[in-house]
């Protein structure tokens, strides 16, 4: 049953990591922040961790992506290792980032095979 529900999730990502909000409602406040914490089936300071970080470094150079950084968690109050969190400029960008090729590869080919348990938060802007 976990199995299938980390699919599930995983399929969310796959899918688009949709908002809550409409596009109309989110084009009106501009700037997405797209957030995933999460952790890998890998040792920490592995090779194998080095070299998915590499492949989720080079989700930057997707067109449309803004202010991209990779963290390591700090805090012992969760159990994710990592997150990455990256700025679009509006739902266009988001969701032309969510279908590009190279999203869609790395997701399918390492994302579902190398995380283990994830979050994804995305938001917007509160109107002014």
């Amino acid at each position: 049953m976990k199995k299938l529900l980390i699919i599930s999730y995983m399929a969310l990502l796959l899918g688009g990591c949709a908002t809550s909000n409409p596009p109309s409602e989110v084009k009106d406040r501009e700037m997405i922040t797209h957030s995933v914490f999460f952790k890998l089936n890998h040792a920490k300071g592995s090779e194998a961790e080095a070299r998915f970080l590499s492949e989720a470094a080079a989700l930057s150079s997707i067109p449309g992506v803004l202010n991209f950084q990779i963290l390591e968690e700090t805090s012992p109050k969760n159990s994710f290792e990592y997150g990455l969190i990256m700025e679009f400029p509006d739902q266009a960008a988001y969701d032309a980032y969510n279908t590009h090729p190279d999203h869609v590869a790395f997701v399918q080919q390492v994302w579902l095979k190398e995380v283990v348990e994830f979050q994804e938060i995305d938001y917007i802007p509160l109107s002014q």
